[in-house]
Parts: C-alpha cells; sequence; structure tokens
C-alpha cells in the first residue's frame, strides 16, 4: 500500500513538474521568437515557423516534454504570432465550422455538422483575448472598452464577430463568430436537404415571382438569411435592388443592379452612427424596386412598413419569432414602442404592407420552413391570415382550405411554369 502510494506521488509530481517546464518552455520560446520575428526584414510563414521549432527543441525544457506536446506548443506559437484570429485561425478556416463561441479564454467551443464540440486550444489570458477581439473591431472602425463593452462587427470573409468585454461578460470577455459560407444554397439545396418541399419552394418562386412582399420569422441561427438568400435568386435581373443590414450576411452576388449598405455604430465621441431607420429612409431615394432588410427589430419596423406600403412590391425582410403570430404581434410591439398609435390603425399597416409570412425553425441539427401563411387582410383590427402550409406529422403539408388558393397559383405564369425553368 505504501509503495502504491509512493509510486502515485511520483507520478503526480511528474506531471506538475512537466506542466512547470511546459510553461516556461512556452513562455521562452513566445519571447524569443517574437524578436527574431520582429528583427527580420523579409518573414514568411515557412521562416517563422523554423524559427520557433529551432527555439522550441534548443531549451532544457525540452528534453522533458513529450514530443508531441512539443509540436502542438511550436503550433499554437506560430498561429499567436503569425495569425489575426490566433488560435482561432484552424476553425476560420475549416469551411465546416459554421459558428464559435469563445465563453471566456480557457473555454472555447465550436458547431460543425450540426453537433458542438470543445476547442482543444485556449487563450493565456483575458488579455490576449481582449487584443483579439480589439483587432476584430477596428478592421471595421469600431471599437470594444470598458467605456464601449459590447461590439458587433464583421470580418472581411463575411463572417459576423459579437464581442463582451470583461467587465459585463461574468467569466471573462466573450466572443461569438458566425461563419457564412463562401458558397450560398440556392433554393435547390433547401429542397435537397429537407429545409422544404419542392411544393414548398416552387410556392414560394412564384410569390417571388409576382413580387409579393415577403416576411420570414425564426429563432437564432433558424436558416432566415440562408432562406432569404436562397429567394433572391427569383428576383428579375431588370430590377433594382437595395438590402439594408445590421451587419452585411446576405451574399446577393446574383443579382446585377445592387446596392448593399449596413449601420454603422457612433465612434468614441458619440457621433457617425448611422442606423438601419436612416438606410431605409436614403434606400427610398435611390431608385429601388426591391428593398430588402436583413433583420428588424426596433423603430426601423415603422419605415419598412412604409416603405412596403409605397410601391416597392417584392420587398423582404426577417425577424426573431416563435410563430407566424407570434412574430406579428412582435412587430405591432416594435411599432408601438416607436410610436403612439392606435393598435388597430398598427394592424391595418402591417396587413397591407406584408403579403407573406414564412417561419422556419431549427430542429436538433435541421433547418426546415414550418409554416407559410397569406397575410390577407385586418378584419376589425384582427389579421386574417390563410395558412397554406404548415408542419403535420412531421411533414410539411398543403392545408385543406388553400389548395383552391394554390389551384389559381398554376395557371400559365404559375408553378408549372417556375418549376421548368428554376428547379
Amino acid at each position: 500500500m505504501q509503495l502504491f502510494y509512493y509510486i502515485n506521488e511520483m507520478e503526480n509530481n511528474y506531471i506538475k513538474r512537466e506542466k512547470v517546464e511546459y510553461k516556461t518552455l512556452k513562455d521562452k520560446v513566445t519571447s524569443n521568437a517574437r524578436q527574431k520575428i520582429a528583427c527580420s526584414l523579409e518573414m514568411d510563414d515557412c521562416k517563422a515557423m523554423d524559427i520557433i521549432s529551432d527555439l522550441a527543441f534548443s531549451f532544457p525544457e525540452s528534453e522533458i516534454i513529450p514530443i508531441n506536446d512539443i509540436e502542438e506548443l511550436i503550433y499554437s506559437i506560430f498561429l499567436r504570432l503569425r495569425k489575426n484570429m490566433s488560435i482561432l485561425t484552424p476553425l476560420m478556416e475549416d469551411e465546416d465550422v459554421t459558428e464559435i463561441m469563445v465563453n471566456n479564454h480557457e473555454e472555447i467551443f465550436f458547431e460543425k455538422d450540426g453537433n458542438i464540440n470543445r476547442y482543444n486550444m485556449t487563450f493565456e489570458s483575458d488579455e490576449e483575448l481582449e487584443e483579439i477581439m480589439q483587432n476584430t473591431a477596428s478592421q471595421v472602425h469600431r471599437e470594444i472598452n470598458e467605456l464601449n463593452p459590447i461590439v458587433d462587427a464583421r470580418l472581411p470573409d463575411g463572417s459576423r464577430v459579437n464581442g463582451v468585454y470583461k467587465n459585463i461578460a461574468v467569466k471573462g470577455p466573450t466572443m461569438t463568430i458566425r461563419k457564412f459560407s463562401k458558397r450560398y444554397m440556392k433554393m435547390e439545396d433547401l429542397v435537397n436537404n429537407g429545409t422544404l418541399t419542392e411544393d414548398a419552394a416552387l410556392m414560394l418562386t412564384h410569390f417571388v415571382c409576382k413580387k409579393y412582399n415577403i416576411f420570414v420569422s425564426g429563432g437564432t441561427s433558424s436558416g432566415k438569411t440562408t432562406l432569404l438568400n436562397a429567394l433572391g435568386q427569383f428576383i428579375g435581373k431588370e430590377e433594382r435592388v437595395i438590402v439594408i443590414e445590421d451587419s452585411t450576411e446576405l451574399q446577393l452576388n446574383y443579382i446585377e443592379n445592387i446596392v448593399q449598405m449596413e449601420c454603422r455604430q457612433a465612434n468614441s465621441s458619440g457621433k457617425g452612427k448611422v442606423n438601419m431607420s436612416d438606410l431605409i429612409k436614403t434606400s427610398l431615394r435611390m431608385r429601388p424596386d426591391r428593398i430588402i432588410v436583413g433583420e428588424v427589430r426596433g423603430h426601423e419596423v415603422i419605415d419598412m412598413i412604409q416603405a412596403m406600403n409605397t410601391g416597392h412590391s417584392g420587398s423582404m425582410s426577417t425577424g426573431h419569432g416563435n410563430s407566424v403570430d407570434g412574430m406579428l404581434k412582435r412587430l405591432e410591439t416594435m411599432y408601438l414602442m416607436a410610436v403612439s398609435m392606435d393598435i388597430e390603425a398598427i394592424r391595418a399597416q402591417i396587413a397591407e404592407a406584408i403579403d407573406v409570412m414564412v417561419h422556419i425553425e431549427r430542429i436538433g441539427k435541421k433547418r426546415r420552413i414550418v409554416e407559410i401563411s397569406r397575410l390577407e387582410d385586418c378584419d376589425r383590427g384582427n389579421f386574417k391570415l390563410r395558412r397554406l402550409m404548415y408542419i403535420k406529422n412531421d411533414k410539411l403539408i398543403t392545408d385543406d382550405n388553400a389548395e383552391e388558393y394554390i389551384s389559381m397559383m398554376k395557371g400559365k405564369d404559375g408553378l408549372q411554369d417556375i418549376k421548368a425553368d428554376s428547379l
């Protein structure tokens, strides 16, 4: 028993010593490598990696550290010294990773193929993570510090970044990166992956081609932007489209006559702020055929509704909601928060502006449309919705009351013609 205790104690002491030696080696290599790389006028990644590797094996601490750990050490130091996103670079370069969640400098998670995994690397300190956040914010002329503890920014590749400083986040600075694929998904891709059925795709295609105003609701990461991208492929080539977003996410590269604008935060002096409401008002003077508003969250809903009601048919927007009915209630609430007005008048304006409501949800690993409804009118202060498609027995089916309505669309300019050309 004493022998077992003695051996166990030796193993614990060895592990502790190995951790100390590892940290000592890491600090020495990082310090020396930073100096050597900074002093070189001509430095590329290969030379930098050679310098770090040579240094890692030049100190006595390397003799008791396993070779695998030394290789990981070399790689992590290389990322910290040579890459803008530091240890997050491998995740940023992996096209299958869709979300990166940094809870604090020691806890990093990522979403890949619909699964949440824990990352095997960590930041050294809060300060290292904060430096990444500050550099990211500065790239888009924004700042994050104790006076401005929250930042929303966009990386050059289109990825969206949210950062929260340590004076608000209890466990330390937090950063979330929503990555966007360079390849946008077309409608046929959404049909193939089960987001919607072919009948639903044909119906939505018809609505876009006929310039119905469409509003897409759903929760966070439910696929609202992806669906909007897919719908955009059916916009006519001759049309001029103005896109307004908080941070640019939509990839409507197939539209030739397009202007994309994004909001801007105020600078450190509190000046220069441009909000979504400002951009919607400006867009009306730009001769738009359609206006696409990435997401409405507040008083800009008034300007969006007014734009849809003033001859800009075929406009589209999204919002956070739990259902079609819930989204309509949210639109009412946002409207009331911005202006004091009779609720029946508000509902009448919303019903006049929006033609089609689409609700999309994320269920497990899958995203799918669960309801498509036609907002037909507002009768005595109540919305008149005609449900066209909904989920039943885990399938998106056509409502019995909508069969006649759908049959009307299957005319010479309806679904059958669209199917041949688009899907």
